[in-house]
This record gives C-alpha cells, sequence and structure tokens, in this order.
C-alpha cells in the first residue's frame, strides 16, 4: 500500500472536503478524488458517501481512519526522529506563531538571523487555529498559550501585558466619563469567530455594553484602527511603544500571557531545531524590555 494513498485519505476523512485536501496536499482536486477512488478499489470497500455538501465516512471508512491514524502517528515519528538527527544547522524550519508576533518581533530580526545561519529556511506560518506540532504542521511555535498535552519541550521565554489604548487625537476628541473610562468612546474589537481569543473574551467581560466601532479577524488591522482614530482596542503593551497611543486601563487592571517557545521533543537534537529556538528566545524575545523575561522549562 502506498502510503500516499492514506494522506489522501485522511485528508478527505478530517476534513469531508476534496477542495480543502487539494489546497492542504497542492494538489488539483481530480487528483485527489483519483487516489480516493483508487484507495477504495484497493481495498474493495466503500469508504466515502459522496454528497453535495462533502464527503462523510462509512462504517467501514470509519473503521479504517483508526488504522490509518496508528499508520500515520508511526511514520510521523519516524520522520520527526530522522530530522532530529542532523547536526549541522541546515534544512528547513516551520515555525507558527500569531500575525503580531511574526511581524514585529521575529521578521525584523531574521536579517541576523540570516546572517548567523544561511543554511536554515524559516518557513512561517500565522494563524489564530493552533498547528499541531506532533502532524508536522509546525516544528517550533511561539505561542501565548501553553499547551496542556503533548509530548513537547517548552521554555517560557517572556512574559506579555496588554493595555486598552486609544489614539491621542481620539482621547482628545472623545474625553472620558469620570469613573467611566470606556464611557462615551467606542471599542475595536475582535469578530465573532474569535470571541474566544482573551482580548475578546476580557471585554466581553468586563465591559459587556461597551459600543462596538469595528470588528476584524487581525490585531494588526485593529492596530491599524486605533491609529486611525477609530476607538480604543486591547493591544499588547510591547506592540503600543513607539505609537502615538494613550493608555486608558492599564495592565495592572487587566490580564497578561506567558510567552512559549515549543518544539516536538523528538527534535530537540536537530540542530537547525536548536538554532532556530535558541535565536527566538535570546534574541528576539529577550531583547525586546516589554517581553523580556527570565525563561524557565517544563
Amino acid at each position: 500500500m502506498d502510503w500516499n494513498d492514506l494522506r489522501y485519505f485522511l485528508g478527505v476523512a478530517r476534513s469531508g472536503s476534496l477542495t480543502q485536501t487539494s489546497a492542504d496536499l497542492r494538489v488539483s482536486q481530480s487528483t485527489v478524488s483519483r487516489r480516493i477512488s483508487e484507495f477504495e478499489a484497493s481495498l474493495g470497500m466503500t469508504l466515502f458517501v459522496r454528497h453535495q455538501t462533502g464527503y462523510f465516512l462509512t462504517d467501514e471508512g470509519r473503521e479504517v481512519l483508526k488504522h490509518a491514524e496508528r499508520v500515520e502517528d508511526s511514520i510521523l515519528a519516524l520522520e520527526r526522529g530522522a530530522a532530529g538527527l542532523d547536526r549541522t544547522p541546515t534544512g528547513d524550519v516551520r515555525l507558527a506563531t500569531s500575525e503580531n508576533l511574526a511581524t514585529d518581533l521575529i521578521i525584523p530580526a531574521i536579517p541576523a538571523f540570516r546572517e548567523r545561519y544561511p543554511g536554515i529556511c524559516l518557513e512561517i506560518i500565522t494563524s489564530t487555529v493552533t498547528a499541531e506540532l506532533s502532524r508536522r504542521e509546525a516544528d517550533i511555535a511561539l505561542r501565548v498559550v501553553r499547551p496542556m498535552h503533548g509530548n513537547l519541550k517548552i521554555r517560557r521565554v517572556g512574559h506579555m501585558t496588554y493595555s486598552v489604548y486609544g489614539s491621542r487625537e481620539y482621547i482628545e476628541k472623545h474625553p472620558a466619563v469620570e469613573g467611566e473610562p470606556m464611557g462615551g468612546r467606542h471599542f475595536i474589537t475582535w469578530d465573532e469567530s474569535h470571541a474566544h481569543l482573551p482580548a475578546a473574551a476580557w471585554l466581553a467581560r468586563e465591559h459587556p455594553g461597551c459600543r462596538i466601532a469595528l470588528a476584524t479577524t487581525s490585531l494588526p488591522t485593529q492596530i491599524a484602527a486605533v491609529r486611525a482614530g477609530l476607538g480604543l482596542a486591547v493591544i499588547p503593551d510591547f506592540l503600543a511603544i513607539n505609537d502615538d497611543f494613550i493608555r486608558v486601563v492599564p495592565s495592572d487592571q487587566m490580564f497578561s500571557n506567558e510567552v512559549w517557545l515549543l518544539t516536538h521533543a523528538d527534535l530537540i537534537a536537530s540542530a537547525r531545531i536548536r538554532a532556530v529556538s535558541d535565536f527566538l528566545a535570546d534574541q528576539v524575545v529577550k531583547t525586546n524590555p516589554e517581553l523580556a523575561g527570565r525563561w524557565t522549562e517544563a
């Protein structure tokens, strides 16, 4: 049996979509459809019910899925083990992080990193959806939420505080109501699909009746909206220090997050993984006074 057959099967089984699987595997939809049909023919059973709304596993398909995931786990463990055997810092490294950490911390430091490690090609994945290190969706992750499971090497590399900010012009045009920093002011926040994020949860909990001027799906757009004078927003303090922003609610009345650097335990012996991890911890986070903190391992 071809391992690639299992990759196509797992992709469709998990997403229920030829379109999504073709995008994930970077092949055409017709290729995915053909490989699924060939896989079914080789097993002599129907694995999916085809419907206009998607592909749905049959009873036989669900049973095959259990076996396919065990095979996948073994192959991924083999790949991680092989990746951990390299002794020279060369090759590709996939880093998963948030957009604001990528644009404001990591990317400005990449020229210095490239001078030190020209043989490493860094690929940055930015999303509010957590990449799974165990599935090799990324090799390293820089996150503000510590995972509760997984065979991971975890390092605390910093501490991120948040405050509510507005532009100087907006604050001057909309003076605070005594005892009510949000009174008479509008807010910029996350859309409903991101209501689980700490900033959105804080606003819903502490100021459920505030007036919303704009809802977005990214922190950079919120910062741009504050800069344009649309209202107030919850912004990490390290992102606001170079802007003409006024702090409306200080960080000691807000929430904070630790910054965690994660690698899969099977990859900690890899020279290229160590190079990227150490650079992120020592040169990127620690050099920023708003994030610096003595890191620990767990």
